[in-house]
């Protein structure tokens, strides 16, 4: 059995329904006056205060470590945007999924990473990602692949919502008593599309966070 990144909570499954009636799903262009559904028109105040000096590095900025072990290769075939906000909410989401998966590797949710880029149900969802991992007794291994992204902005500019599909048809669980890679064959449940709210960390220092997840299971559009 292959295992790969989670579906989120039930609750978050719903609200991600909600979002992508709203919105139309996500091949739609957006005119600039929308509002992002889900976003809040205020930036959030993270539970803890850390703050990397480099706004979107992503390999490892000041302070705060991203860096993963060589087998587990996240992707980002992503074109950086013109907007510089959104630019840097697109990096930190990036980090936002790499801090998901150090969490993974070193079998923690306390990583100083996921207080980094996490806030709000963002943390949440970090933690419930991680947390079934841990349960199962699996870490991570193979190539998680991120594209078609998209980037719209919050009129007051604190908030950006970054669209794209994964792909985890070369991603695998691996035991970590065992060893034992758990692979299956490529399938439809292989394709997600995210749609992540970042808001900009309220000290200015550049940081982007994740307070929303939504996710579509199964994503046909992904493939």
């Amino acid at each position: 059995m292959k295992r790969r990144s989670l579906p989120v909570a039930t609750a978050l499954a719903a609200t991600a329904a909600l979002l992508l009636t709203a919105c139309g799903g996500g091949d739609e262009k957006s005119s600039d006056n929308d509002k992002i559904v889900g976003a809040d028109q205020g930036s959030e105040t993270p539970k803890e205060s850390v703050k990397p000096s480099a706004a979107g590095a992503e390999e490892k900025p000041d302070g705060v470590d991203v860096t993963l072990p060589k087998d587990m290769n996240l992707v980002f075939d992503w074109e950086k945007p013109k907007d510089e906000n959104e630019a840097a909410a697109m990096s930190d989401t990036a980090n936002f999924f790499r801090a998901i998966y150090r969490g993974v590797d070193q079998r923690t949710t306390k990583d100083a990473s996921i207080a980094a880029y996490a806030t709000g149900e963002g943390l949440k969802y970090a933690e419930t990602q991680i947390n079934a991992w841990i349960e199962g007794g699996w870490t991570a291994t193979g190539t998680l692949r991120h594209y078609d992204v998209t980037t719209r902005s919050a009129e007051n500019g604190n908030s950006v919502e970054v669209a794209f599909c994964a792909d985890a048809s070369k991603f695998y669980g691996k035991e970590i008593k065992t060893e034992k890679v758990l692979k299956t064959q490529p399938s439809i449940e292989d394709f997600d599309y995210y749609k992540i709210i970042m808001v900009k960390y309220p000290t200015g220092d550049g940081l982007w966070q994740a307070s929303k997840v939504f996710v579509e299971t199964k994503a046909a559009k992904c493939q």
